[in-house]
């Protein structure tokens, strides 16, 4: 597979990407790792509120990081394989979970918001493609970018 020439704004890097169906074969891989992180999240979300907490915020946060940390693990040898030579890397991890955190921050806002409205496990759910879409986008395009695409040239 050819890379192109370095591209200088984010959104012609999008076009280029999408183009050549890249993002669109990582979302799908992206996804199925999300669906076994997503029951994990579920679950570890539930038993908390069960029987530990009744705080929304601290049943949210702590789900969403074992799911995420778990995560980061399946995404590195799966979905961004090529990007990380099938490593595990500090580095990596801890850009992913920045990109989490921002994440699970739109999915915090997202499930309290959301719960003022209908049933908490509707709530979750909003919250739940809320957190795909932004952790997909930081991932893909700044933690696990390809070696190369990282300078910009003009």
């Amino acid at each position: 597979m050819r890379l192109p020439a370095p591209i200088a704004s984010l959104p012609d890097r999008l076009f280029a990407a999408w183009r050549e169906r890249a993002v669109a074969l990582k979302a799908v891989s992206f996804a199925l790792v999300g669906l076994v992180n997503t029951a994990v999240d579920a679950t570890v979300f539930f038993l908390l509120l069960g029987f530990v907490t009744s705080s929304l915020v601290i049943a949210n946060v702590t789900a969403w990081f074992v799911a995420n940390t778990g995560s980061y693990v399946m995404n590195s040898f799966t979905t961004f394989s090529a990007e990380t030579g099938g490593k595990l890397r500090l580095k990596h991890y801890a850009g992913f979970v920045g990109s989490g955190i921002v994440a699970v921050t739109a999915s915090t806002i997202a499930v309290v918001i959301a719960a003022e409205f209908m049933p908490v496990w509707g709530a979750k759910a909003i919250a739940i493609l809320v957190s795909f879409a932004v952790n997909f986008t930081i991932t893909h395009f700044v933690v696990f970018r390809p070696k190369g695409s990282t300078e910009v040239q003009g």
